[in-house]
């Protein structure tokens, strides 16, 4: 039993301040923890094919709470992926109280019970972020090691992917090095979302081969030009682009603040929409207020979402070509006109399109080139401190954190 403060403290805190509410909830949503008069926190998986609605049939909660909901905000709340963590307090008759389900890695669903009714808010996601310096002697692969050192299995995936076209990955042997300066969210002490990568380094025949994160999403060696990555074709022949991708957009009518998570390409309905490119369908069919949808899963991580179609001309488990046609533009589920909803996420996290759109791999020059040089120059020099202060006659492995 794990015991933070008294329940009903908490529940006042919850109503006095948003910021400590949320925290605290959090907190006491830890696995099975129990309170003093039978409240209880649980951890739980979100189920593959549980909608918004399913989850309000489960708990009793009225449906007319979903249904009342903004377009924009039904949108959101399609966003819930298969498997996702969640966190819900019920009291000692098994009634949900609260419950806080995340719909991205900075973006939660709150729904709460109030004196006769329930409501739904979308809120911030508390998370501490914590930097670390990672500096391995490869015994197997870079992937096991990363994982024999920290278990995460994203920051070794997210490595990979980063030298995936580099020629210095694929000629490492025992012995030789590499090192990763990254920054990582923690959430009730575990992982949480994607680990930011900010700096990498493998080094073979005593060779040194960096990459660094710029400050455009894209990583660029030490000479300032850019690292080959995963790129996608536009997906539709569109008019215009009528909302671009936020992590929190005012809404013009409800002048709140709310994340939209793709780009809306405007076209005529009916017109083709095509696969960005190759990989395997995992989802075609109806999803909330996305309407009709097309999910296809990629290389290193990567799925992109086709939604609000008018009809889907492929099937879930096909394999497609970039360029294959998946279906035509609507305006089914909710929304005010035919478009393209174009989504694009990393290890299930939504990123922007726009930044993983195809263009020529660029050099960069002038002043941006000696800002982002100076950086560079820092990170280097963390790598080289982290691996002077390390014996791999000792151990394998070190992790530095900064504090």
């Amino acid at each position: 039993m794990i015991c933070l403060m008294d329940i009903k403290r908490c529940v006042v805190a919850f109503q006095k301040a948003c910021a400590r509410k949320f925290v605290a909830l959090c907190l006491l949503c830890a696995c099975g923890v129990q309170f003093g008069y039978g409240a209880v926190g649980e951890r739980l998986s979100w189920g593959s094919g549980l909608t918004l609605l399913g989850f309000f049939e489960q708990n009793l909660i009225p449906l007319k709470l979903y249904y009342n909901l903004s377009p924009q905000d039904k949108e959101l709340t399609a966003e819930v992926k298969a498997n996702a963590t969640y966190y819900t307090l019920r009291n000692d008759s098994g009634d949900l109280l609260h419950a806080l389900i995340p719909i991205s890695d900075s973006v939660q669903m709150h729904i709460y019970k109030t004196k006769d009714t329930y409501k739904l808010d979308f809120i911030p996601i508390i998370a501490f972020a914590k930097s670390q310096t990672l500096v391995v002697s490869v015994q197997n692969s870079p992937y096991q090691d990363i994982m024999n050192a920290t278990a995460d299995i994203l920051l070794a995936s997210e490595f990979s992917n980063i030298y995936s076209k580099s020629v210095a990955s694929r000629t490492m042997h025992i012995g030789d090095r590499l090192a990763i300066v990254f920054e990582r969210d923690y959430r009730l002490g575990k992982p949480f979302g994607i680990p930011n990568i900010q700096a990498g380094m493998i080094e073979t025949a005593k060779k040194q081969n960096f990459v660094f994160l710029h400050t455009n999403g894209h990583y660029y060696d030490n000479n300032a030009k850019e690292m080959a990555g995963f790129t996608l074709e536009v997906p539709v022949q569109y008019t215009r682009i009528s909302s671009r991708f936020s992590h929190g957009r005012k809404h013009p009518i409800l002048k709140v603040v709310r994340p939209h998570y793709g780009v809306d390409y405007v076209a005529k309905a009916g017109t083709p929409i095509r696969a960005a490119a190759s990989g395997k369908v995992v989802f075609a069919g109806v999803r909330g207020g996305y309407g009709k949808v097309v999910e296809i899963a990629h290389e290193g991580g990567l799925k992109t979402l086709y939604a609000h179609m008018q009809t889907i001309h492929t099937r879930l488990g096909a394999y497609v070509k970039s360029g294959t046609i998946i279906g035509r533009v609507g305006s089914t589920g909710m929304s005010t006109g035919p478009h393209l909803h174009f989504g694009v996420y990393k290890f299930n996290q939504p990123i922007n399109p726009l930044g993983r759109i195809r263009t020529a791999k660029s050099e960069l020059s002038g002043k941006e080139k000696k800002e982002f040089l100076s950086v560079a120059q820092g990170y280097q020099q963390a790598i080289d401190s982290a691996l002077q202060a390390s014996d791999f006659s000792a151990q394998s492995f070190y992790l530095f954190a900064k504090e």
